[in-house]
């Protein structure tokens, strides 16, 4: 909003008073740029000239696709194995989008959205475990394109065509190519199963990306399932939001609004893919009534670092999209040089919970091999883990392995701009900061009440002994004014604030001695632990 349409807006109130109306900064669908329209991503040399309209047509985006070595060697410097891969006969079919291509770095080799999108020679050999079907989909088809898995839901793949191609996707079997690509009459087939067996309720609609669909054979599936009783959800599996977000515009939106309940899982792995133009899309999502969660894959060399995913679901969190799943990255072909131990994976989940919001932390999913379904990596379910092999369980009590890799080059911090510049947690090194002398807590601070009449008194937390956590990695320390030993001095607490004295049923103060040894000096947070059989602070109701 720029001055003149504020002073607009001052006006149309009729109240005639001068106020601004309020802008909100923080939401990132509101984002402005330099110029103070709104932010755009960066835009490749090649497509510098092309104009907006053109742009932010989605229709555009898909014709305009590249996919040959030769044109994707005019966005980027490719590298030898760049070139292995694009020159490959029988590689998984490459295309990207002009938007997602301009958001790659183009000389830098590691750069996480590159890595994703563009074939090395590295997916072309094969690893320990690797299947065409990791998932065994195909055994659990009834008919063509729908997977019934699950007691009651199922996954309806309309489509075997995307907006873009990850190079670790779990159908590379059939995603891409055209030849097996599905039409209204298996379309139709799956809804008749769909219609004949009532025990489902949920219905899951992937591919490919069924938001690659046209508009009218799309709204044909999704309003031929909620024409079905004993449908209660419709999901939207979509990746489309990330390579793409032009296609999410107000007639996806509306017609989408007439078929709810709808929810849809995207697909962010990095927080470079969150863009201006993803904010924007998400927000119109949002508004038609459909919540947004998000499914990652554990990529290494893209996302295989604690403090890249807490960046990842941070921006989430804040376009209103929910961490729902990290997934382990499937057996399948071409993917082997992405994948990492599961042990990664724990450690990432380790360092997000308790360091974050809770609705912030996804799932940690092993998707089993050979079709037990989705097992989330926790206790119930590891049944064992060695240097080489993960046994788990379903919910089912079907036992599944899922091989570790033999390689895997661990996350180079060095390197990495989110390791270098990690989000302060001042009090939350745990036990490392422990061992290094640091504290496992923070300081209260500046805790004053200005009154009405006032007078300003000291908060109850700026008397160390209100808070400090005794027996949770209290330290000793020297700083401070000695407080007298019990029986040698006055006997009260006055040096911390006053908790009265032992007499009068107060405690003893912070830093004050309980025996006749000399005083020693305690800083706040810096306090002893009680002597055996003593009771805390807690155990008067002190401490919060």
């Amino acid at each position: 909003m720029d001055a003149t349409e504020k002073r607009t807006a001052v006006a149309a109130s009729g109240t005639g008073a001068v106020q601004e109306p309020f802008v909100n900064l923080r939401d990132p669908a509101k984002r402005l740029g330099p110029d103070g329209k709104p932010a755009v991503s960066r835009r490749a040399p090649i497509w510098v000239d092309v104009p907006d309209e053109k742009w932010n047509d989605w229709r555009w985006q898909l014709s305009n696709r590249i996919n040959s070595l030769e044109e994707i060697g005019r966005v980027i410097n490719l590298t030898d194995d760049e070139r292995e891969g694009l020159s490959a006969p029988d590689k998984f079919r490459v295309d990207i989008t002009p938007y997602f291509a301009s958001l790659i770095d183009p000389d830098d080799p590691d750069d996480p959205i590159r890595l994703q999108v563009i074939p090395k020679g590295q997916e072309l050999r094969a690893f320990t475990g690797m299947m065409e079907d990791s998932l065994a989909e195909d055994r659990h088809s009834p008919v063509p394109g729908l997977v019934h898995r699950y007691p009651d839901r199922v996954l309806m793949l309309v489509t075997t065509q995307c907006a873009t191609y990850c190079r670790y996707c779990t159908r590379s079997r059939i995603v891409g190519d055209p030849s097996q690509n599905f039409n209204r009459a298996e379309h139709e087939a799956q809804l008749d199963y769909i219609r004949r067996t009532p025990q489902i309720r949920d219905v899951l609609i992937s591919g490919g990306d069924g938001l690659t669909l046209a508009p009218k054979l799309l709204e044909s599936v999704i309003r031929g399932l909620r024409e079905i009783p004993h449908v209660e959800i419709v999901r939207i599996g979509s990746r489309v939001p990330v390579f793409l977000p032009q296609r999410v515009d107000d007639e996806l939106c509306e017609m989408l609004a007439k078929y709810h309940p709808i929810w849809m899982n995207l697909h962010f792995n990095h927080p470079n893919e969150i863009t201006p133009e993803v904010a924007r899309a998400a927000d119109r999502l949002n508004r038609a009534g459909i919540p947004l969660g998000n499914q990652s894959v554990l990529l290494a060399g893209v996302n295989d670092c604690v403090h890249i995913q807490r960046d990842l679901v941070h921006r989430l969190v804040e376009n209103r999209i929910r961490p729902y799943y990290i997934y382990q990255c499937d057996l399948v072909e071409g993917a082997g040089h992405f994948r990492t131990p599961v042990g990664k994976g724990i450690e990432i989940l380790e360092g997000l919970r308790g360091h974050t919001s809770g609705y912030a932390v996804p799932m940690y999913i092993v998707d089993a091999p050979g079709g037990g379904g989705k097992i989330p990596v926790m206790p119930n379910y590891l049944i064992s883990y060695s240097d080489h092999k993960v046994v788990l369980r379903n919910y089912e009590g079907y036992i599944t392995t899922y091989e570790e890799p033999t390689t895997y080059t661990p996350h180079d911090a060095t390197k990495c701009r989110h390791c270098r510049t990690p989000r302060p947690e001042p009090g939350q090194e745990g036990v490392t900061g422990l061992l290094d002398g640091k504290r496992m807590w923070i300081e209260p601070a500046g805790f004053e009440l200005t009154h009405a009449r006032g007078n300003v008194e000291a908060h109850r937390l700026q008397d160390a002994s209100k808070w400090v956590p005794y027996g949770v990695g209290a330290i000793e320390g020297q700083a401070g004014a000695p407080f007298p030993a019990i029986g040698e001095g006055a006997g009260t607490a006055e040096g911390a604030g006053g908790a009265g004295t032992a007499e009068e049923g107060g405690s003893p103060a912070a830093g004050a001695q309980v025996t006749g040894e000399p005083a020693r000096a305690y800083g706040p947070g810096e306090e002893p632990r009680p002597p055996e059989g003593m009771p805390t602070g807690s155990a008067h109701g002190e401490l919060l």
